[in-house]
């Protein structure tokens, strides 16, 4: 093991062709960002999950991409945080959030799952709440049935912001990494951020 810091960033979402580029798996869609982006990074798959690991000036980076499904996100993300032995506060859950609006992005230092399934999961594995997590807002649509809006696909309005909404997530994470929570805060919270900036 190194002596150098080791951070994770793990999206949920849930695994399989039919589930790509639903709502639900925009924590997915991130870390492919990030992946992308932190170019040269080893892939593994252990723990219920897929591994993405790459050494920065920062430390080492890893990105989970758990396998269980949704509901069962914390048996991964808990494996992989005890294996890496990383404290809470260099541990980054991204999900999505129904009580956003579509494209809004929140982070915070700490909190509940807000009724987040994946989160609940991950919050029990851990036995803690006291971890970084980036929502993305998906809006709460015009459906009664939560569940089937959660797992279909984005409309052609919001699939033409999307990849920005993504990019600025990642950019989001790499803040976090970089200058901490706070700077990452000021800086991706603000409420009149629109969708498309930094989508480059």
């Amino acid at each position: 093991m190194t002596d150098q810091p080791t951070w994770i960033i793990a999206g949920l979402g849930n695994p399989g062709k039919k589930y790509e580029r639903t709502r639900h798996n925009v924590g997915f869609m991130v870390i492919d960002a990030l992946e992308r982006t932190l170019s040269g990074t080893n892939r593994l798959r252990r723990f219920d999950a897929e591994l993405f690991e790459r050494t920065t000036s920062d430390g080492r980076v890893v990105l989970i991409k758990p396998q269980t499904f949704m509901n069962a996100s914390g048996n991964a993300v808990g494996a992989v945080a005890r294996w890496y032995h990383v404290p809470l506060e260099q541990l980054l859950v991204v999900y999505d959030d129904l009580d956003l609006p579509f494209g809004q992005l929140r982070l915070r230092p700490s909190g509940s799952s807000g009724g987040h399934n994946g989160m609940k999961s991950i919050i029990d594995r851990i036995g803690s709440d006291q971890f970084p997590r980036l929502r993305l807002g998906i809006g709460r649509g015009q459906q009664a049935n939560t569940i089937g809006y959660v797992l279909s696909r984005f409309n052609a309005t919001e699939e033409k912001q999307l990849h920005g909404i993504i990019e600025r997530a990642a950019g989001a994470a790499l803040c976090w990494l970089h200058d901490g929570i706070d700077v990452a805060m000021n800086e991706y919270n603000r409420r009149d951020a629109s969708p498309d900036r930094d989508s480059a």
